[in-house]
């Protein structure tokens, strides 16, 4: 872990406006992790966990306060040029994979690779494949492997680009729990090797206590912050 703050959260608020008026699912959310650090967000359905990572993500915007990924203020930037800064550091797993069917694994891996304009890296994707456990998969589809298969391509497409910090969403919530416990082994390994900052939403709190902090959300508020 290093002294450097990669993500720096302050009086992050998200209001969206409503039939009824508006609704805050955001209030007053402060924090700040060291690079290399691990990160749970944690509480129940509707607490703003999703919000929050993805205004930290710099896939939203915020309604008040900011947010710094990597030294950038990004609440104020434009989708483009929120898109760069994504691109230029950021790795993601999400629950539903987010696979292109039409691509096989290694193309999905490289896909990060070529939105950035860097060109393929055939041998970086098989590496990272191979290190998931995928190696003899390379050109298979989506639709051909397993749920467990097809998360673990998601997580070497989010190591390609050498992310500084790494965004799961619920990583796990789609896998049975044998499956499941060997893609956190993995997911807290390559984050290791890599030296990424991890910052991880979930419902499984033996999961959350994996990371050195957790923060509990519960109406949109955060209402305690542990150190583990």
């Amino acid at each position: 872990m290093s002294d450097q703050t990669i993500l720096k959260v302050e009086h992050l608020t998200k209001t969206y406006p409503t039939a009824a008026g508006a609704l805050t699912v955001l209030h007053e959310v402060s924090f700040a992790l060291p690079a290399g650090g691990t990160c749970a967000i944690v509480g129940p359905s509707g607490s703003g966990k999703t919000t929050l990572l993805g205004l930290c993500a710099g896939l939203d915007q915020p309604s008040a306060g900011s947010v710094q990924l990597d030294g950038r203020e990004i609440g104020g930037l434009s989708e483009d040029q929120r898109a760069l800064v994504r691109n230029e550091c950021v790795g993601f797993v999400f629950q539903n994979f987010q696979l292109i069917p039409t691509l096989t694994a290694a193309e999905n891996v490289l896909v990060p690779l070529e939105l950035r304009g860097n060109g393929a890296s055939p041998k970086e994707a098989a590496g990272l494949l191979a290190r998931v456990g995928l190696g003899d998969r390379l050109d298979h589809y989506p639709s051909q492997l397993s749920g467990g298969e097809q998360q673990r391509v998601a997580l070497a497409r989010a190591f390609i680009n050498r992310p500084r910090i790494l965004f799961c969403d619920e990583p796990t919530g789609n896998l049975d729990g044998d499956t499941a416990h060997a893609m956190v082994d993995l997911i807290f390994g390559l984050n290791r090797e890599r030296g990424t900052t991890l910052v991880l939403v979930t419902h499984d709190l033996e999961l959350a206590r994996r990371t050195q902090r957790i923060l509990r959300l519960r109406n949109g508020a955060v209402i305690s912050d542990e150190t583990t």
